[in-house]
């Protein structure tokens, strides 16, 4: 090999391992920081591009587990105002039947009935009440059904019946101005209430149903992150353990690699002793 001063071919040569190790070590150190083998799209455009579609996926599916929380809030609060209203039926039908006692003098038939309307009122204020986040779904302000999303692609929905229990509606028939002031009355109030009773709890049974199904499917839509979170990791995420290895080989090789660039400088000199 000839001797030059004005190309050093060993010098070139270690000088470009002396980069390409320093590019590695620096692309390590990377990842290490970042916790991430690609963090970008030049580290690997396909992976990268798959990684970003299922992050995508799983933003979405946290939207759709918001509109489900917001569903079985509304379902709890809903049965909740339903099983008061079953309770409150309850001491009307007491009531009621007490009052179809004909023996009762004017006195205690006026204050039956003054109990029997102030649980009507009880009623009418459990129903107009029982709202959560703007939406009540027993007082008829909502018909037919609210829907909620049950997929990332905004395609699939879980619904939420209504269960209007205003008073004199499909399911409480017993209007807000019943009376039993007289045994006649108490007779026909009787047979509304017998029927609002019976709806009512079957309102309730359908309404806990679908408070169950959208339980079910919000635990399935959580599970389904997590495995969405752990495909992510798989594709992208850096073994610390490794890069922490390859780190310390990359440091030995870099010390290396500078020693040896700074032999491969001195072989010029080799010609001043030639010249002597």
């Amino acid at each position: 090999m000839s001797i030059s001063v004005h190309t050093n071919k060993s010098a070139l040569t270690a000088l470009q391992n002396l980069n390409k190790t320093n590019d590695q070590l620096a692309d390590t150190q990377n990842r290490i920081n970042t916790g991430l083998k690609i963090g970008n799209a030049k580290d690997n455009a396909s992976v990268w591009s798959i990684a970003q579609g299922q992050r995508a996926d799983i933003g979405a599916l946290s939207a759709v587990t918001m509109s489900l929380n917001r569903a079985q809030s509304i379902a709890e609060v809903s049965m909740s105002a339903g099983e008061s209203v079953s309770d409150l039926l309850v001491q009307l039908k007491e009531k009621v039947v007490a009052a179809q006692d004909t023996s009762l003098d004017a006195t205690s038939r006026g204050a039956l009935n003054a109990d029997f309307k102030s649980i009507l009122r009880q009623i009418g204020q459990v129903v107009s009440n029982s709202e959560f986040d703007g939406a009540n779904i027993m007082n008829g302000s909502i018909t037919g059904s609210i829907r909620f999303l049950a997929n990332a692609d905004a395609n699939a929905y879980i619904t939420l019946s209504t269960q209007n229990m205003t008073m004199g509606g499909s399911i409480i028939t017993i209007a807000s101005t019943a009376s039993i002031g007289t045994v006649t009355l108490a007779a026909a109030a009787l047979v509304s209430l017998t029927a609002s009773m019976t709806n009512v709890n079957q309102a309730l049974g359908n309404l806990g149903a679908q408070a169950k199904q959208i339980e079910a499917h919000n635990k399935f839509v959580g599970k389904l992150q997590d495995v969405l979170q752990a495909g992510v990791g798989n594709l992208v995420d850096a073994d610390l353990a490794k890069e922490s290895a390859r780190l310390q080989a990359l440091q030995v090789q870099q010390q290396l690699g500078a020693q040896a660039l700074s032999i491969a400088n001195q072989a010029p000199q080799i010609v001043l002793q030639l010249f002597k």
